[in-house]
């Protein structure tokens, strides 16, 4: 049981009657403060206790706190107004405890500094809401051991379903086979473990990362780079294996088209690993960044070292940054639909959850296309 602590922020004159001294002030705050936080224990309101004041079946009191259309709008405002008065707070784990369901979905995402997984928790809370669940938000940090170690934490009942991105130093897959061997309903969205069988909401990455590498050939650049944050994330090596393909296409041969950036680091880190590839690589003209985090890197390290964007250097950022438009230069980007990815996500569990008898090794995989938007950045 969750106990809410009150927080005393002062209290009036008018309160009291006659005068006090400080330590009567006191202990009567003491007194207060101690019988709200013993009242749940001592005489907690419950639906029972409605109905025997009303004179009226649990049943019809439980059908009219719901709204019911069984019951008439006179018996509802009186057991509404009883509750008020009463200050009745549902149990909202009653009903879920009978139905043996936690009413109660997990997230494990490996950041939310990302524009995309704040507009995607969105689209997540957007289905959860309608269903009346609650949603959990567990950050891995991109750290493997921090997602194992949540993962596990969900295959205890706490949950009755989950959603996963993966972090970018995941390479095994252990942790989530005991979700499938728990009968535990999980899709991937975004960020999935490759060649795992499970239900996974994605976008189109390897086909972004073909338009992206033809988009800075057809405007001129001979020595294109894919910047990736990882060599085990799924969406990175799709992404870059694109890239690749387009400029083998357009028959651009390279010893270097791909640089693997560290970004579990400060951003002054992530600064110089950028500054140093291209101090070392002066005939690099053009970037497509896998996040935008290392976009914004790109930016500063131009604006320090004078390089200017686009004459000079051509940037093309994995992106839904709200503040893309306004960069200067304005930033070209792959638009991932983040909310609606996890909006379907979503959509996709509650499918599982519901299904009495869920099959979830069934692989069914959703892949909503993203879209270039072109700025000012690769004119």
């Amino acid at each position: 049981m969750t106990i809410i602590f009150p927080i005393l922020t002062g209290f009036g004159c008018s309160l009291f009657t006659k005068p006090f001294s400080v330590t009567d002030i006191l202990l009567h705050c003491a007194a207060r403060t101690l019988n709200n936080l013993c009242a749940p224990f001592m005489s907690r309101i419950t639906i029972k206790t409605l109905a025997k004041q009303l004179g009226l079946s649990i049943a019809t009191v439980s059908k009219a706190l719901k709204d019911s259309h069984e019951i008439s709008a006179d018996t509802k405002s009186k057991v509404l107004a009883l509750a008020d008065e009463l200050n009745f707070v549902p149990n909202p784990y009653a009903s879920s405890l009978r139905k043996q369901k936690s009413k109660t979905i997990a997230v494990i995402l490996p950041e939310v500094a990302d524009n995309f997984f704040s507009l995607a928790i969105n689209g997540i809370q957007a289905v959860a809401a309608t269903k009346n669940y609650h949603v959990l938000i567990y950050l891995s940090h991109e750290s493997y051991e921090i997602e194992r170690q949540t993962v596990n934490h969900c295959c205890s009942g706490r949950v009755d379903g989950v959603l996963i991105s993966v972090s970018n130093e995941t390479k095994d897959a252990a942790h989530i086979q005991k979700l499938k061997e728990e009968n535990i309903p999980f899709v991937f969205f975004d960020r999935d473990f490759e060649n795992f069988k499970a239900p996974k909401v994605v976008t189109n990455d390897y086909e972004c990362g073909y338009q992206a590498g033809k988009h800075l050939v057809e405007k001129g650049c001979q020595h294109p780079v894919f910047l990736s944050t990882s060599e085990a994330l799924s969406i990175c090596s799709k992404r870059s294996a694109g890239f690749k393909a387009a400029l083998a296409d357009a028959g651009l041969k390279q010893k270097q088209t791909e640089c693997v950036i560290d970004c579990n680091t400060s951003r002054e880190i992530i600064f110089e690993q950028v500054k140093k590839l291209l101090e070392e690589n002066k005939k690099i003209d053009g970037i497509v960044a896998s996040v935008e985090k290392l976009a914004m890197q790109i930016y500063l390290v131009c604006l320090e070292k004078k390089i200017h964007i686009p004459e000079d250097l051509k940037v093309l950022a994995f992106s839904t940054l709200e503040t893309a438009p306004i960069l200067n230069p304005s930033l070209t980007t792959i638009t991932q639909p983040a909310f609606d990815i996890g909006f379907n996500a979503t959509e996709v569990l509650f499918a599982l959850i519901e299904k009495k008898k869920h099959y979830i090794g069934a692989e069914a995989t959703v892949v909503l296309p993203s879209s270039l938007i072109e700025r000012n950045s690769t004119k």
